[in-house]
């Protein structure tokens, strides 16, 4: 959202500074603006329908202030709405998992698929990898490392003895080693191999990205073509993550839609207040409107 402005300051610097302070402390909307747009209308991915709604509101809104206001189009892009993502630990015992797939990720098929999981194998080359392969077709491919600790270094810092929390992160960084040496044992990286578990059959890929706080996830996008790829919080990652390991043969059913839209239309909210001694002169004040869309937007 753009707004740009030709008015012109016949204040000092301070004094306008001053009539900023004094609007936003005793005539705010925020809260009301951010509950509509946040809460009602949600996160704008770009190609959602959220978004196009959020550009609509945004004009509808300057308008209502009085103030000129358009879409622009700039482009266009891939279509696509988010749909439910349910996720179930079945066997061998029952837990709801918290998690969602990516964005632009195709969904399941209707009602959902139950599948075992695997885990990237420890493999000497890529020959290796590619003979293990067929033990992909109709699993769960778990893609991500397993977090050895779900508590960011200042709780560390805060509540560890300074030599438990050295011993963390030694074995957290020989651990994140391992595990970038393993993929890259198997002649693919992290974004082609999952290309290739798709080829080979699988039915999804499970992921955890943590971004090292708590309860935080990245939910970026998703580059597999019909099979879902799924985002599990790090705890919910970790429990599935040593099932697999240790040979429990663990299921999970997975109940995820999402709809492709084709190509859209995207925009820019442009909005004007004319200036009246200097109306050459523009005032530019922008912003992304546009979010990603695991979050609140």
């Amino acid at each position: 959202m753009m707004l740009t402005s030709t008015m012109a300051v016949a204040q000092t610097t301070e004094e306008v500074v001053d009539m900023i302070v004094k609007e936003a402390n005793e005539n705010s909307h925020l809260e009301k603006l951010a509950h509509e747009l946040l809460d009602v209308i949600g996160p704008r991915l770009v190609g959602t329908p959220q978004q196009l709604k959020a550009h609509n509101w945004a004009v509808d809104t300057f308008k209502e202030w009085g103030i000129e206001a358009e879409k622009q189009q700039f482009g266009e892009w891939r279509g696509w709405e988010r749909g439910i993502t349910h996720i179930d630990l079945t066997h061998p015992r029952t837990v709801t998992m918290e998690g969602m797939i990516l964005a632009w990720s195709p969904g399941t098929k209707k009602n959902g698929v139950e599948a075992e999981t695997v885990i990237i194998p420890e493999v000497e080359n890529k020959e290796e990898f590619e003979a293990w392969l067929k033990n992909a077709k109709g699993k769960y491919v778990l893609v991500s490392m397993h977090q050895p600790t779900g508590r960011p270094d200042y709780n560390w810092e805060e509540f560890a003895t300074e030599e438990s929390f050295e011993k963390m992160k030694a074995e957290r960084s020989a651990q994140a080693q391992a595990w970038r040496e393993r993929i890259n044992n198997t002649g693919y990286n992290s974004r082609t191999i999952i290309a290739a578990l798709e080829e080979a059959g699988a039915v999804g890929i499970i992921q955890s990205r943590w971004s090292s706080g708590f309860g935080v996830n990245k939910i970026f996008s998703s580059s597999t073509q019909k099979i879902p790829t799924v985002d599990l919080s790090l705890e919910d990652y970790g429990l599935l993550y040593r099932l697999t390991e240790y040979g429990d043969k663990p299921k999970i059913h997975v109940n995820a839609t999402s709809k492709e839209l084709g190509k859209v239309e995207t925009f820019n909210t442009i909005a004007t207040i004319p200036g009246t001694e200097k109306p050459d002169e523009y005032i530019v004040l922008s912003a992304h409107f546009d979010s990603w869309d695991g979050g609140t937007g």
